[in-house]
């Protein structure tokens, strides 16, 4: 698994108001990531259930460098992944939002979302992803959003299509078929 501790993409601070410090839908709410998170992401990003798809799974210490980038991000950027949990709850259900990264020489934010499989079937993936794209499209319409999903992740194919994206090109990525798709 590649990790990415600097993104190499400029910052748009300046350009955009700031992500509000939660956005919330009908039935969740996500919030920019705070070190108290950092326990239950880092355990949802390493669970091997979440990682069924992927040929290098992250293991513990590589999930908390992912968090500490994801944490950089937001102090660069003003914006990135969120913690999503239900409205009024308390225990930190996925993550879900949007960072830069650099796709082929072109900027792009990347949609990402992964939740614990406690929180799985319940549309919670769609439902939190939609909002963060929403954010993305309104506040930086000149960047794309594009998302990145193995080819055999059947679930995850089935959350792009419903977000309304549309394959963009396959590739080998990180050691397995990838299709990025834009919207």
């Amino acid at each position: 698994m590649t990790v990415i501790l600097s993104d190499p993409a400029a910052s748009v601070r300046g350009v955009l108001r700031e992500m509000p410090r939660k956005i919330e839908t009908s039935r969740l709410v996500l919030h920019p990531f705070t070190e108290e998170d950092r326990a239950a992401v880092v355990a949802i990003q390493t669970d091997p259930a979440t990682h069924r798809f992927n040929p290098d799974p992250p293991d513990t210490p590589t999930g908390d460098l992912l968090f500490d980038s994801w944490l950089a991000h937001w102090a660069e950027h003003g914006f990135g992944y969120c913690a999503v949990r239900e409205q009024g709850g308390a225990e930190v259900l996925g993550l879900t939002g949007v960072r830069l990264r650099l796709f082929r020489g072109e900027r792009v934010l990347n949609l990402a979302y992964r939740f614990a499989p406690s929180a799985w079937g319940r549309g919670y993936a769609v439902e939190a992803a939609s909002a963060a794209v929403e954010w993305a499209e309104r506040e930086l319409p000149e960047i794309p959003v594009l998302i990145s999903v193995n080819s055999t992740n059947a679930p995850s194919l089935r959350v792009v299509e419903r977000l309304g994206f549309t394959r963009f090109e396959e590739e080998v990525y990180e050691g397995a078929v990838s299709r990025h798709f834009r919207r």
